[in-house]
C-alpha cells in the first residue's frame, strides 16, 4: 500500500511505481475531475498542483511523488466552487464542452498565485493547455477578471447564456 497528500489529506492506493498519478487519481481515489487528454503532457486537461506547482499528472510516475509534497485536484481547490477563478469561470461562461476546463481552472489558479495582476504576455506564457473549443479569450477575461477582483474584463464583452453581458 501507497500513500500520497491529495486535497489535505494523506491517501492510500496499490498501483505500480510507473503508474502515472492520474490514473492513480481518477480510478484508485475516484477523483474524476482531473481529465485524461493526450497522455503526453500536451493539453493540459489532467494538470493538477503539485506543491503549488501546475503538473501534469498524465506523465508524472506516482513513484516520483515524495511523503510530504501536497497534491490539489480540481476537487481540492474549493469544496463548494467558490474559489475566485471558478467563480469567474462561470460568471464569464468560459467553458463550451467543458472537458479541458479544470485544468484550465488549475493553471490560472498557479498563474495567479505566482503573479496576482499578470500581463497578456504572463497568461499566453502560463496558460499552455489546449482548448479544442477556442475559449482562449474567455479564458483570459476571467483570469484578468480575478486579477482586477471583478468579473468583469476591460475591453472584452462576453455574453452570456441567459444574454446579459459581462
Amino acid at each position: 500500500m501507497a500513500r500520497i497528500h491529495v486535497n489535505g489529506a494523506p491517501r492510500e492506493f496499490e498501483a505500480e511505481p510507473d503508474t502515472p498519478l492520474l490514473w492513480v487519481l481518477r480510478e484508485q481515489l475516484g477523483l474524476t475531475g482531473t481529465k485524461y487528454g493526450c497522455g503526453i503532457a500536451a493539453c493540459g486537461a489532467c494538470t493538477v498542483h503539485l506543491d503549488g506547482v501546475p503538473t501534469r499528472s498524465c506523465v508524472r510516475p506516482v513513484s516520483t511523488i515524495g511523503p510530504d509534497e501536497k497534491i490539489v485536484t480540481i476537487e481540492g481547490l474549493s469544496p463548494d466552487g467558490s474559489h475566485p477563478v471558478q467563480k469567474a469561470w462561470v460568471a464569464l461562461d468560459v467553458p463550451q464542452c467543458g472537458y479541458c476546463q479544470c485544468g484550465m481552472v488549475m493553471a490560472a489558479t498557479a498563474l495567479l498565485k505566482a503573479k496576482p495582476n499578470p500581463t497578456d504576455a504572463d497568461i499566453d506564457d502560463a496558460m499552455s493547455n489546449i482548448c479544442r473549443c477556442g475559449t482562449y479569450n474567455r479564458v483570459r477575461a476571467a483570469i484578468k477578471s480575478v486579477a482586477q477582483g471583478s468579473t468583469r474584463n476591460a475591453g472584452l464583452q462576453i455574453q452570456h447564456r441567459d444574454g446579459s453581458v459581462a
